[in-house]
């Protein structure tokens, strides 16, 4: 049986799933067309047809994998219900001991985006997003009474500064942090950025 003939958006779709499987397998460093084009049975003209070199293909990879993860913050940041609850759900997730996918990719997005200007600009774009959509909360919440924060962009940076950094420890250094150590951290500097005691944080129902 000969393969299904997909549209323009669906080809797309497939090899950026293919290209982000290898990338997590193999590295960006090693990765290569062919890797992704044997993993689909097409041939290497197809891939470059679709996104005419390497580093384009593994820049709107990155973004697609990082897309889906956004969308999922956006979704809890979204819900009907208290700021501060949107909040800690979202920390809770985002952070390396929840259900957030792709870590490895952006370490190695991080990494390569240093000398890869297509990825650095991507990476930068979806960093944006992901501090734009706390920020934002962050403000309700402080418009709402409900915490005092003098400074959300400020308070966005530096928890994702946080969960980030303790996202490199936990995935690179198996056992260099505990999931309860790094839980407690998030939930005391959430709390410390919007003025609240970790009582109180911890407290409030998901």
């Amino acid at each position: 049986m000969g393969r299904v003939r997909l549209s323009v958006a669906e080809r797309r779709a497939e090899l950026l799933r293919a290209a982000v499987g290898q990338i997590e397998a193999r590295g960006v460093a090693a990765v290569r067309i062919a890797d992704v084009a044997a993993v689909l049975g097409v041939s290497n003209a197809l891939v470059l047809y679709h996104f005419s070199t390497k580093e384009k293909l593994v820049a709107e990879a990155f973004r697609y994998a990082a897309e889906e993860d956004l969308a999922h913050l956006r979704k809890l940041l979204g819900r009907r219900t208290t700021a501060l609850r949107r909040l800690r759900a979202a920390v809770r997730w985002y952070a390396p001991t929840g259900q957030a996918k792709g870590w490895r990719l952006w370490i190695e997005g991080w990494a390569v985006s240093l000398r890869e200007p297509s990825l650095r600009e991507v990476t930068r774009d979806l960093d944006t997003q992901w501090k734009a959509a706390l920020t934002e909360v962050i403000e309700a919440g402080v418009s709402a009474g409900e915490f005092h924060c003098p400074d959300p962009p400020a308070a966005a940076l530096r928890l994702t500064a946080l969960l980030d950094g303790l996202a490199v420890q936990m995935t690179t250094y198996a056992g260099a942090v505990s999931r309860a150590r790094a839980q407690e951290w998030a939930d005391e500097a959430l709390a410390r950025e919007l003025g609240l005691s970790r009582d109180t944080l911890t407290t409030t129902p998901r």
